[in-house]
């Protein structure tokens, strides 16, 4: 075997291993993303709301809520909607959210506990009975404080 067959051999198959390893991570990376288990948030220093869900936020303006808030976004919402609410185009950019608004208080609960179907395809999984509701507000009061018009 001469030297110009050997270099192309090994070439070959350095070639096929470094596709075969960059299949492999990204099927790796689209599992991960669409097996992704929510972490729990300690909600016990907060007013606990109870069974019935309330459409307005009760903890907008409260600092402990949005301590919590900052933490259960990262751990949570961060890999979709992005670090600190900007999105990186995978979800909306919730920094866009109006504050102090009913309206919009009402919508992201409904969001947050039921998710976002369309045309069958799951583009947020409910998170009713992964989070709480203390901690779904909290998110909310700490999105408001990075809130952009």
């Amino acid at each position: 075997m001469n030297t110009r067959t050997i270099k192309e051999h090994l070439r070959r198959r350095l070639a096929i291993t470094a596709t075969g390893l960059a299949l492999a991570t990204a099927g790796a990376f689209a599992h991960a993303h669409g097996d992704v288990t929510p972490q729990a948030v300690d909600t016990s220093s907060l007013k606990q709301l109870g069974e019935a869900w309330v459409t307005v936020n009760p903890y907008r303006g409260n600092k402990d809520a949005i301590r919590i808030g900052d933490s259960a976004f990262n751990q949570n919402c961060a890999r979709c909607h992005g670090l600190g609410g900007v999105s990186g185009g995978i979800a909306p950019d919730l920094r866009l959210l109006d504050v102090n608004d009913d309206d919009t208080d009402e919508f992201f609960i409904g969001k947050v506990r039921n998710g976002v179907t369309r045309n069958g395809a799951v583009y947020m999984p409910p998170f009713e009975g992964m989070l709480t509701q203390e901690a779904m507000w909290a998110i909310r009061a700490w999105l408001e404080t990075v809130h952009e018009n």
